[in-house]
């Protein structure tokens, strides 16, 4: 098996979360009754690896577990906890039972099927421990029918040893400064047809195609949108999407893809490239703070927005100058 191999979920069996973990609940406390120290507090946000401040109380839950939000607007965000910590009233927490021993590669495997969860809750229907009990996940398994733990670990391994290092040089070695006094406005729907994509249901993809190279696009904020990789596509890649269920999450999409309610395209009416896609995806997601989940970025509303870009002396944009400040940034050579 090599980092590029799929895995067949075919012969995957289902198992309760109660078969795998004893899942516990976090602790209420009051911020005020807290001091700046150096225990890790893990609160029900989607970035940071749930930690949300460091404080000066006791751990209350050990390293090597998985925390999982069950409130908020990041329901089922999931973490891997190498080290000790304090978790919060609104997440759970993932203990291992006998039948395994987790560690990064595990977790990391684990993680991935979990945050798959994500599109069954939300505010009003949060993934509370009764129910986390007793939902199912399909894992690897082994003759004996017991999760493949072995599995896991290996071809989380196998990835990493197959990843490219990372490079933080920059394409182009000039320093270009962003004076945005010249910048002008730009109708979103100048720049962009602005249309639906073509919605996919997961259990769709998961029934008849099973996994493959195709994402699958989702509203979620995080991982580039993508939640998930599947042998079928329905709509053409190097376009930008944008969420209109929540925030107004913008995102490049570099490959054809499949997708989720409520994923709306944006097909480029100029040349879209990877370097001025997250030049353009930057200053759009300026733009969230506009929209919530009472005020939701409809394809009308995103046709009457206008972004400010830096402009030609013609009036039109520079895309031209939006690619080399982005190949002047460092890690830019890795794109």
């Amino acid at each position: 098996m090599n980092g590029n191999s799929f895995v067949n979920t075919n012969s995957w069996k289902p198992f309760r979360y109660d078969e795998l973990f004893y899942i516990q609940k976090g602790k209420r406390i009051i911020n005020r009754d807290t001091q700046p120290g150096t225990t890790p507090c893990i609160r029900p946000i989607d970035s940071n690896n749930g930690v949300d401040r460091y404080i000066d109380i006791k751990p209350n839950h050990s390293e090597n577990t998985i925390t999982v939000n069950y409130n908020g607007s990041s329901v089922a965000e999931t973490f891997y906890q190498p080290i000790p910590y304090f978790a919060l009233d609104d997440v759970n927490i993932l203990y291992p039972k006998n039948n395994f021993r987790l560690n990064m590669f595990i977790a990391m495997f684990l993680i991935t099927l979990i945050r798959k969860e994500k599109y069954r809750f939300n505010y009003g229907r949060k993934w509370k421990l009764e129910r986390m009990n007793e939902s199912i996940i399909k894992l690897p398994v082994k003759e004996n029918g017991e999760p493949d733990i072995e599995f896991m670990e290996k071809y989380i391994k196998s990835l990493m040893s197959s990843t490219k290092p990372i490079s933080n040089k920059n394409l182009i070695c000039t320093k270009i400064e962003l004076d945005v006094s010249q910048w002008k406005y730009h109708k979103l729907s100048d720049l962009f047809e602005i249309t639906g994509s073509k919605r996919t249901p997961l259990r769709t993809l998961e029934g008849s195609y099973g996994k493959g190279k195709y994402p699958y696009v989702t509203t979620q904020a995080t991982n580039n949108g993508v939640g998930g990789f599947y042998d079928f596509k329905a709509n053409d890649g190097n376009i930008l999407t944008v969420d209109s269920a929540v925030i107004g999450y913008c995102s490049y999409q570099p490959l054809d893809f499949s997708a989720s309610d409520h994923v709306e395209k944006l097909i480029p009416r100029f040349k879209l490239n990877k370097y001025n896609a997250m030049f353009l995806t930057t200053v759009i997601n300026s733009e969230k703070y506009r929209y919530n989940y009472g005020r939701k970025a409809s394809q009308d509303r995103m046709s009457k927005t206008q972004i400010k870009l830096p402009t030609k002396t013609d009036g039109t944009p520079d895309f031209d100058f939006m690619e080399n400040y982005i190949k002047s940034l460092p890690y830019s050579s890795s794109l």
